[in-house]
Formats: structure tokens, sequence, C-alpha cells
């Protein structure tokens, strides 16, 4: 409304963090509630950034009835007559949206900082409506919806997908200020939340919170005497009242989707997007879920696999073209991996203040370069191999996918979390190292891993060198990144590099 652009900020983020965000956005103010003065105040001082600290009791009145929107039995909100007088013509001219406003920035959210220094993503309105619209249709958003929101507000999935969307159509968010096992089943469960009067239906997660609330099912909720009981009840309660669960922003490990669907009866729903892109490719809301894949791409969304060649006039040959409807393969290709290509309403208009990799991230003609490597089968549905940086590990000619081998490791009965990098090697290029989180704080050699992997893992893709960790260094959203973890875990094979 004020014609600025926001940078959400993560509160969990150390000093330094934050004054790069600040620094880099050249913020012109900041606003934060009086838990968080102290940490900005100084920040603020320093940068000589006015800092505006929302009291505790604007917080805590009594929320006022949406002014500007009014939900209809409809999917689609409707605006109502006093709308039309209060709020600025601007927000509800579709023509003058189309023409000028629909391009103007409106957020920059910083990407997870996985294969680098987090880079500012500018997002318009433009970016954000077709987003929005993407997961109305696919996911068949309404009015009637409640969402329970556990997730982090300075990332797409968090703040886009489970916040703005919801609040478009005019859905019901409960929001928890922080994850909590014990919480969150206590509202999937219970008929109602005790402060809200809602009933939750839909639930968007990170892997690493569905693997928490499943550790926290078996050792609280699935215990003892009468866990048969309470386990049903669990079980019909959530396949009764839930109608959507998803799960997005690190790859799904099949054993938890599988543990997932046993404990609540939900097939978790995968999608594949990214800061750039909003979501970019869905399994369907209705119609079978297959593991390890991400589905077809959102109703605004077009796809390309291509494969780099230096002789082609945008440097790319195309392998599979692909929409909502159909995808392509080029004769000979099927089955062929490559880099995910994506166009649509939806990717970002720029890298903030980076024309560089602004243009590095595009091809020629147009296509955003995702940077993960991906293959197509023959019914349409996108399987996401890894990152082609730290993902894609190549040893002995093999392309060997480290998310593949994590969801094998990840079934062994005394890892409970892990992350599989390529290592630098003089006769194969690579070699596989697994890190791996032992459950209750065990032991696990490498020996014993070779012997169980020999019925499991192709020979080739077995790990030759493994750390057992305390536990696995994760980002807000869930993400480990891996380039950090070589450096920590296997500083030795970096010497000299």
């Amino acid at each position: 409304m004020a014609n600025g652009v926001g940078v959400p900020l993560c509160k969990s983020h150390p000093a330094s963090e934050l004054e790069y965000f600040i620094q880099d956005s050249g913020c012109s103010a900041l606003v934060a509630s009086q838990c968080f003065a102290d940490k900005l105040s100084p920040l603020a001082q320093q940068l000589n950034t006015p800092l505006r600290v929302i009291d505790d009791s604007e917080l805590t009145c009594n929320y006022e009835v949406n002014e500007w929107f009014v939900a209809d039995k409809a999917t689609s909100p409707k605006r109502s007559g006093k709308a039309k007088k209060t709020r600025p013509k601007r927000w509800y001219d579709l023509h003058q949206f189309n023409n000028g406003f629909k391009n103007d920035p409106a957020l920059i959210i910083y990407t997870s900082g996985t294969t680098g220094r987090p880079k500012g993503v500018v997002l318009t309105h433009g970016n954000l409506c077709a987003m929005m619209s993407n997961m109305t249709t696919a996911w068949a958003w309404s009015a009637a919806d409640v969402i329970l929101h556990v997730l982090p507000l300075h990332h797409v999935h968090g703040v886009v997908n489970a916040l703005m969307t919801p609040l478009q159509v005019g859905a019901t968010c409960l929001m928890l200020p922080m994850f909590d096992p014990h919480k969150v089943w206590s509202c999937l469960v219970n008929p109602m939340s005790q402060t809200n009067r809602v009933r939750v239906n839909l639930f968007m997660a990170v892997p690493t919170i569905y693997a928490k609330l499943i550790q926290h099912y078996e050792e609280h909720l699935h215990r003892g005497r009468g866990s048969r009981l309470a386990g049903e009840y669990i079980r019909s309660v959530c396949m009764t009242r839930i109608r959507l669960m998803v799960s997005g922003s690190a790859a799904l490990p099949q054993p938890v989707m599988e543990k997932w669907e046993s404990i609540t009866g939900h097939c978790l729903l995968e999608r594949y997007g990214m800061t750039e892109i909003g979501m970019a490719l869905t399994n369907p809301l209705s119609g079978p879920r297959i593991p390890g894949t991400v589905g077809k791409p959102f109703p605004s969304v077009e796809v390309c696999i291509a494969k780099p060649n230096v002789y082609s006039k945008n440097g790319y040959d195309g392998i599979a073209h692909g929409n909502a409807h159909r995808t392509t393969v080029e004769k000979g290709q099927e089955e062929e991996s490559g880099e995910l290509l994506v166009k649509g309403p939806s990717v970002f208009q720029e890298y903030w203040n980076r024309p560089k990799a602004t243009e590095e991230a595009f091809t020629p003609d147009g296509w955003f370069k995702t940077g993960d490597t991906v293959t197509v089968n023959s019914d349409g549905f996108y399987k996401i191999i890894g990152r082609t940086s730290v993902d894609v590990i190549k040893s002995g000619g093999y392309k060997i996918s480290a998310l593949d081998i994590e969801r094998h490791l990840l079934t062994h009965p005394a890892i409970s979390d892990c992350a599989v990098v390529g290592l630098p090697d003089i006769t194969w290029g690579q070699r596989v190292a697994a890190v791996v989180v032992v459950k209750h704080g065990g032991e696990l050699s490498l020996g014993e891993l070779k012997t169980w992997a020999l019925n499991v893992i192709p020979p080739y893709q077995i790990p030759t060198e493994l750390r057992c960790l305390p536990e696995m260094p994760r980002n807000a959203m869930g993400k480990v990144n891996k380039k950090e973890l070589v450096a920590n875990v296997f500083p030795e094979y970096l010497k000299g590099r």
C-alpha cells in the first residue's frame, strides 16, 4: 500500500547475517516487534537505519474484520463495496495492474545460500499473483480451508504458499510461533484448537518436520497401553478431517513418506519450487503420487530438460518440453537426465543489484536455469536427481544421484538422518561419502554400512567414506549446505584445492 518493497528477515539469524541482508538490500527502515528490538537496535544504530518497534499492545489487540476482501461461497474472494471507497485504486484496477503495477517489485526474498552467499530475489506483484493462482488451481484452495502454519516467514514456502495464498482466497491461517511437535499433533487431531476454535484441514511442512513429528508420535503417542487405539484414532481423524498434506523445500525421503502414510493415511503431496520461480512442479491433488517424483508443471509453468551444447545457438539442446497438459520427449532421449529450465509469469525479475548473476541465470532465449538435474518418466512425472553442482556425483564414469543414495540409507535401522556428498578422487573423479546421524547416539562403522548396503545399493553407489555426527546441520528450511558440510567434515579432501 505504501509502494514499498518488503524484505522478510529470519528471527533466528545471528546479527552478522542480519547485517548482511540489511546492507545488501539497502533497506530504508526496519520494523520489529518488541521482543526483537534488543537484537536490531544496535544494528539500526550502526547502519544508521530507522527502527520502528511495534509495541506488544499493538499485536494483542482484537483483530478487525478485513475491510478489503470478503470471502464468498466460491473459491475466489469478492471485493466489498466498502473496499472500493477506502482501498487505493491501484489495488483493484485490473487494467492498471496489468500495465504497470504488475511489474512493480513487491518482495526481496533471499535464497537459502546452500551453494553460495544468499542473493536477493526480486519478486514482483505479478510474480506473486501467478504463484498464488497456480496453487489455488492445482490444490483447490477455498475460503473454507484452515491451514496450520509452522514455517518460517522469510522464505517462499512460508510466506507465499502457506500464508499469502490462503489469505488471498479468504481461508484461515492458524499460526504457531514456532514448531512444536506436541502442539502440531494437538492441532491436527483435536476437533478444534483451544484458542481459535477452528478445525485444521490442511498442513504444509518440510521433510525434517515430518520426520520429527513421526519421532514424537513413536515416542509419546504410540507407546504403552492403549497405543493401538490411539493410533487408530489419530489415523481416523487425519483421514476424515484433513484434506491435504504437502511436503517441500527439500527432497522427501521415501521412508518418511511411507511411515507418515501408515500413521495418518495421507500420502504426502511432494512438489518442487525455488525462491526464483515459486512452485513449478506438483504431484496431483487427486490421483497417484509416485514416491521420488515431484509430478507435473503447474498451470502457467513451462519446463524444459536441457543438455549443454556450446555449438547450439542458445547453448543447450532440449531433451524434453512440458507444461501442465503434456510433456514431449525428443526421440531417442527417453530416460535421459538434464538441467531443468523454467519459464512463466511466476519467474522472478532479477537478483537484487547483481546484473551479471541475473544474466547468467537465464539462457539467451529466456529460460531460467534452475541448476537441478531431472528426468521425466513415460507418464510425464518429473524426478529431481539433485543439485547439479553437489547432488550429482560423477564416479568412474557413472552419474550418481546423492538423493537416491540418501533415500536408501534412511531405510537402515540405525540411521535417523544422512547426507551424501562427492569427494575429489584422482582415480575415480569423485568418491561417494556419507555423513549420518545414528539413532540414540550410537555408532556405525563403514564396514557395517558396506555389508548392509550390498543387498540394497548398487556396488558403485556404496559410500567409501563415512562420518557420524550427533546432529545434521540444517538451515531454517531443513536444507543441508553440502559445500559447508564437506569443508567441515572432510577438510583433508580440500587441501590444496
